[in-house]
C-alpha cells in the first residue's frame, strides 16, 4: 500500500478547534513518510476539486478518514463533501453505480465498487468514554460497538468495493483526555496495520 491518502474531515467550532485530529493527520503522515509511503492530505477547510478528490481516492492503497464524532456521525462538511465527491464518482471512477442494471436488476445492491482491493481506516476522536461502548448495561448505546454506530461509514466504503482495517478511536477527549497515550496507541495502530510500503 504504497499511497495513503488521509482525509481530515474535522470542521472548526469555538468549543473544538480541531487541534487533536489535525496532530493525528501530522503524526500519520510523520509515520507513513518514514516507512515510504507516498501521502496526499485534504481537510474540509480546502478548496477542493471533485475530480482531483476522485483522483486521490483512485490513486490511493489505502484511505484514512480522520474524523471527530459530532452528533454521532462525521461532521456536516465531510458530509457535504460525500454527496458531491461521492456521488459524481458513481460514474464508474469509484462505482458503477449500485452494481445493478436495468438489464439485469437481480444482481446485488452495492456490488458496483471499482475501488477493489484498495482499504481504508477510520481514525475517530470521540467525547464519549471506551466503557460506554460493548457493554449492554450501558444506558445510552445499550451494547452497541463503536462499528456498530459507523456502520452506515463503513458501507459507505464498502460501497467502493473496499476493505476496512481496525477502527482506532480516542475516547473521552474532552472530559478525561488522555491524550499521550492516545498519539502512543495511534503510532502502535498505524504500525500494526502500515507496517510494509
Amino acid at each position: 500500500m504504497p499511497n495513503i491518502f488521509i482525509i481530515n474531515a474535522h470542521e472548526e467550532y469555538p468549543f473544538s478547534p480541531g487541534k487533536l485530529n489535525s496532530a493525528l493527520v501530522e503524526k500519520a503522515q510523520n509515520n507513513l513518510t518514514a516507512k515510504g509511503y507516498d501521502i496526499k492530505i485534504t481537510t474540509m477547510k480546502d478548496d477542493y476539486d471533485v475530480d482531483a478528490e476522485i483522483a486521490k481516492h483512485q490513486w490511493a492503497d489505502a484511505i484514512i478518514l480522520q474524523t471527530p464524532v459530532n452528533w454521532m456521525e462525521v461532521p456536516w462538511s465531510f458530509k457535504r463533501y460525500m454527496d458531491y465527491v461521492y456521488s459524481a464518482g458513481m460514474d464508474g471512477r469509484l462505482c458503477a453505480g449500485d452494481g445493478r442494471t436495468r438489464q439485469d436488476p437481480r444482481k446485488q445492491y452495492g456490488t458496483g465498487g471499482t475501488l477493489v482491493n484498495k482499504k481504508y481506516m477510520l481514525s475517530l476522536t470521540f467525547n464519549a468514554p471506551k466503557a460506554a461502548f460493548g457493554d449492554p448495561n450501558q444506558w445510552f448505546f445499550e451494547g452497541k460497538t463503536i462499528d456498530d454506530l459507523f456502520w452506515p461509514m463503513h458501507l459507505n466504503f464498502k460501497f467502493f468495493g473496499m476493505e476496512t482495517l481496525p477502527t482506532f478511536v480516542c475516547f473521552d477527549v474532552m472530559k478525561n483526555p488522555d491524550i499521550e497515550n492516545d498519539f502512543i496507541r495511534f503510532e502502535a495502530h498505524l504500525n500494526q496495520n502500515f507496517n510494509v510500503a
